[in-house]
């Protein structure tokens, strides 16, 4: 079974292997509601964590400026868990780029194709250390105007609870715009086949990968280009530029989430310093160049099973 929605700025899709050599097949009508209820993540999320309505929960937050702000505990999650990849990266990886994506042309809605200008005072040099949070009251205080984007973290965050609501059926794979998480096996069997795609050829794939209960995210940057040219989607939150000495990342790790977000932060680290982050924080990981070199973490190689 196989059910596609628009959201997030992208395509999500869910295929659920409804029969295996290894168990039973699920009814279906206990497939279709599981799959119904992985793809309401995705909205429920979505209206959550977007910046592009003045009405989510996130955007409520931003216009609280030096207030410390209860929060649901899916916010609370998301943003704890941004800001702990903001402080283990050094700030290559930072929430609080909201106000510079919008300056930089990122500022359409997906669904309405309306163009979002938010009214924020200018802060100059705002970071994650602009963030305060409570855990105890499960709270968040913004200390400076600013916007906090968890585009690198809230997809990957839906694909993992997507996830969770599938886990029963053993065997399905979740695809959001390249944040995938694999469970079990493929309809015949096997890992699951995942081609990561080559940088600098159309069509073409610089790797595959077979993988079983485990996410793969891939950020590049040929994904989007700024509607005003001044570059790629990805930002190095400490100059306000695009990154160019890396063409693509891919990270394996446990969850979606973490996969996106130590993806992001590994391009704009380059490619010795990326390394090290996904070694520090036990993923596996390829970095490419746009001359094509390749690193790689070590466990990287055993899940490889061609390249270019």
């Amino acid at each position: 079974m196989i059910r596609s929605i628009a959201v997030m700025g992208t395509i999500a899709t869910v295929h659920a292997v409804t029969s295996s050599s290894d168990r039973p097949p699920a009814g279906e009508d206990d497939v279709e509601a599981r799959v119904e209820a992985a793809l309401d993540w995705f909205r429920r999320i979505e209206a959550c964590c977007t910046r592009f309505d003045p009405c989510s929960e996130l955007m409520q937050l931003s216009a609280q400026i030096g207030a410390a702000v209860p929060v649901s505990a899916m916010l609370y999650e998301i943003v704890q868990f941004a800001i702990a990849v903001a402080e283990d990266s050094g700030g290559a990886f930072d929430p609080t780029i909201g106000r510079n994506m919008e300056t930089r042309g990122f500022n359409r809605e997906h669904r309405t194709g309306h163009v979002i200008r938010t009214p924020l005072a200018k802060a100059d040099g705002v970071s994650y250390r602009d963030v305060a949070l409570d855990p105890d009251a499960r709270t968040v205080a913004l200390r400076r105007p600013l916007i906090l984007d968890l585009g690198a973290v809230a997809k990957g965050f839906a694909v993992d609870m997507a996830a969770r609501e599938l886990r029963p059926l053993a065997n399905f794979a979740i695809n959001a715009g390249g944040d995938l998480y694999l469970g079990g096996h493929n309809p015949a069997g096997a890992p699951w086949t995942v081609g990561i795609r080559h940088p600098r050829r159309d069509g073409a794939l610089i790797a595959s990968l077979r993988l079983s209960d485990t996410a793969v995210c891939t950020s590049g940057d040929y994904e989007r280009t700024s509607a005003n040219s001044t570059g790629h989607h990805i930002l190095d939150p400490r100059t306000g530029t695009s990154p160019d000495s890396v063409a693509s990342v891919t990270v394996v790790a446990p969850t979606t989430m973490a996969a996106d977000a130590l993806a992001t932060a590994a391009f704009v680290l380059g490619p010795r310093e990326g390394l090290e982050l996904l070694a520090r924080q036990g993923v596996e990981g390829l970095i490419v160049t746009p001359a094509l070199e390749r690193f790689e973490t070590q466990g990287m190689a055993s899940a490889c099973v061609c390249g270019d």
